[in-house]
């Protein structure tokens, strides 16, 4: 991965960051990722006469993209409705990019150096306990919440393959993007229909402005993502998205002034150290 690609997807990393933090508005979590993936869908259809239709090829994994990210909501939505912060989210973003180097190497043939396994796994182990925060979300495990957890990192692993092949087989990375969005927020609305009805439509318009500056974050970060995936292994570029965990936990200190504990402290170390591993051949 060259320098390029690597501060590209780590200042996708940051936005991924932003929006997260953007998007506590005080909404159900439903209603606050369809919020947000109406505000990427409406920039993604500004945006797509300038772009155009990407590759015929890339259409079946787009497809099976927008599939996967509803899932994935659903999945994400449900793990947050029964089971606590601290059980859901380190297993979710901890275990999906150790699942897609698995998967692109077994399917796809992405080789990883020995440095690069060893990256991919103490940057894990740094979300991990930057995510649990210290621990004590994890005293009591509810395995409904977890099992959601994991459906919901099978899910990250999905997309995050099926984006890679398909970008790379649109031959335009940012077209694909903006189709994807725009495909996702089509299927989010009715979702949230079906879910809480027409109410939560309405309750969203006061949030309108956040929700569109969190699509445009959402949209960067993913979609720099995908571009990267183009140009690097899928299992790396997966791996780096999870330092949004660190920029969370950095904005969290110097916006919240959430104090910085010497296990996050630990963990951000561990983070640092997985990125150093990964840079070296």
């Amino acid at each position: 991965m060259d320098n390029v690609v690597f501060l590209a997807v780590l200042f996708a990393a940051a936005c991924h960051a932003g929006w997260n933090v953007l998007i506590k508005i005080g909404l159900t979590p439903l209603r606050t990722a369809t919020l947000i993936s109406l505000g990427a869908g409406a920039v993604s259809l500004i945006l797509l006469p300038f772009t155009g239709l990407p590759a015929a090829a890339s259409w079946p994994w787009l497809i099976a993209s927008v599939i996967l990210h509803l899932f994935y909501f659903a999945g994400l939505i449900e793990s947050y409705r029964v089971g606590d912060l601290g059980q859901v989210y380190p297993i979710a973003r901890g275990a999906a990019p150790l699942m897609t180097a698995v998967c692109t190497a077994l399917w796809i043939g992405e080789k990883q150096s020995v440095t690069g396994w060893a990256g991919i796994a103490v940057l894990i182990a740094g979300v991990f306990m930057l995510s649990a925060r210290g621990g004590q979300g994890m005293k009591h495990l509810d395995l409904h919440a977890i099992g959601f957890a994991f459906f919901t990192a099978v899910m990250i692993c999905g997309y995050s393959v099926v984006d890679g092949i398909g970008g790379r087989l649109s031959h335009d990375p940012t077209a694909y993007s903006l189709w994807l969005f725009l495909g996702i927020a089509i299927v989010m609305v009715p979702y949230a229909l079906i879910r809480e009805g027409r109410p939560a439509l309405l309750v969203m318009q006061s949030h309108w402005r956040r929700g569109l500056a969190g699509g445009v974050m959402q949209l960067i970060s993913y979609g720099i993502a995908i571009w990267a995936m183009t140009r690097a292994p899928i299992a790396l570029v997966a791996a780096l998205r999870e330092t949004s965990v660190l920029f969370g936990v950095l904005l969290a200190a110097l916006l919240l002034k959430e104090p910085l504990r010497p296990t996050r402290i630990a963990a951000a170390l561990l983070i640092v150290g997985g990125l150093a591993l990964m840079r070296l051949p």
